[in-house]
């Protein structure tokens, strides 16, 4: 047990690092330059935002018990019962901030599809309340033994989020998609290039998310009593787990890059750099949920539909109209999809945490749980997100000044400029 502990910090460690800095290096190399350091500020926020509302009420209204999976089976949690996680043991302090780095990760993508226009003060407003209004509850209800994971279990099968396919990533890609649409658009979207301008930046977020991911899937490994009760059980499945989870990603994420490349090469005749990077979150995206519940074949089709399927959708922007600015919901949304659904397709009972789908032989009930658990998480976030996006704009406003959108987000909101080299320090003037 003492080697898993110690497994378990590096993985926190692993994922911490997604979120600060590798997110904020991927993010901000993929805006204008004049909004660089404000993309990479709301990265960093949302992650000390997160901390708080984490230790203070979040675990309470997540989990609400000194362990993963200790729920009430109700639709809710009490946020207040283990306030500033009074009634936790120190030896489970670990898995709060494990899942602290999670919350974290799942505000901070949110940011992608706002960028460039939103004020530093509603963002910060923002966090803690949709963390608690819809992050919060949707781990509860998947994660943390509430009523959803109730309802899906009393039959054969079971809805199967192992790393967070609907926690995570549909979470936040319909939180997304519902701020682009209250917000509205960015000044100039549609009549002017608005290009990334260091996709060098993006290209080293983009490998360092991929790092930082063994510890999000790997890290995910739930243990069953019997494991936690005998050590040669335990150490049976953590070897065997940790193996095809930390495979499964890795051949998903690969599968998904040539995918993405591939039908930007049909398309447009150029493989690009940033599709790469595009096609390595969307492989990490969709392999997230089903990581320990498919076998080898599985984690090649999930990655390579969501890599072929993300890079047709980060274009639907322009003919639908809606600024995603740096396609959270084509890649997040779309991916997290992608991966929940598939699931139902390809899961393996050879796998170690799967289940037989219907190409085994499994039936239609796994795929209706991934539906049902999906559908779940796009209603309850998709509706409180409107609500609290309306409320601020209602209150203190969303968007800076068309004026400072057109001159420089970075300059208004934080009075610094990325790449101030003539005046030696970056501040402004």
């Amino acid at each position: 047990m003492d080697g898993y502990y110690a497994f378990m910090l590096v993985a926190t460690a692993m994922v911490l690092v997604m979120t600060v800095p590798a997110l904020a290096l991927f993010y901000g190399g993929m805006t204008r330059s004049k909004s660089v350091l404000n993309m990479m500020m709301m990265s960093f926020v949302a992650f000390g935002m997160a901390s708080i509302v984490m230790v203070l009420w979040g675990w309470s209204e997540g989990w609400g018990g000194d362990g993963a999976g200790n729920g009430n089976g109700k639709l809710l949690a009490n946020p207040f019962s283990m306030w500033g996680l009074d009634g936790v043991s120190s030896a489970n302090y670990i898995f709060v901030v494990f899942q602290l780095t999670f919350a974290a990760i799942t505000v901070a993508l949110i940011s992608g599809a706002i960028a460039d226009r939103v004020k530093l003060v509603a963002w910060v407003v923002f966090i803690p309340i949709w963390l608690t209004a819809c992050y919060f509850p949707i781990a509860h209800n998947v994660w943390g033994g509430g009523w959803l994971a109730g309802q899906l279990a009393k039959g054969s099968t079971f809805a199967q989020d192992y790393a967070g396919g609907t926690v995570v990533h549909i979470n936040a890609g319909v939180a997304g998609l519902v701020l682009v649409l209250v917000i509205g658009k960015r000044v100039g979207f549609g009549k002017e290039p608005m290009r990334p301008h260091n996709l060098t930046l993006t290209m080293i977020g983009a490998g360092l998310l991929w790092f930082g991911w063994y510890g999000f899937n790997v890290g995910s490994i739930v243990f069953t009593p019997e494991s936690l009760d005998d050590p040669d059980r335990f150490s049976k499945q953590f070897f065997s787990e940790t193996g095809v989870t930390f495979l499964n990603t890795t051949i998903a994420t690969a599968a998904a890059m040539l995918a993405w490349l591939l039908v930007e090469r049909l398309l447009h005749g150029k493989a690009t750099s940033l599709g790469a990077a595009s096609g390595i979150v969307a492989g990490l995206v969709a392999i997230t949920p089903a990581c320990g519940a498919v076998a080898l074949t599985g984690a090649i089709v999930v990655g390579a539909v969501a890599g072929g399927l993300c890079a047709l959708a980060v274009g639907l922007k322009y003919r639908l109209g809606y600024d995603d600015s740096l396609d959270v919901v084509g890649v997040h949304l779309v991916g997290g999809l992608v991966g929940t659904l598939l699931i139902g397709f390809v899961s393996s009972a050879d796998a170690p945490g799967g289940i037989d789908g219907l190409l085994y032989g499994g039936g239609l009930a796994s795929l209706g749980d991934q539906f049902l658990a999906a559908l779940f998480t796009i209603v309850w976030t998709g509706v409180l997100t409107a609500v609290i996006a309306y409320a601020i704009k209602l209150t203190i406003g969303w968007r800076v000044t068309d004026e400072a959108e057109v001159e420089g987000i970075d300059g208004d909101q934080h009075g610094e400029s990325a790449y101030d080299i003539a005046a030696g320090t970056g501040v402004l003037a």
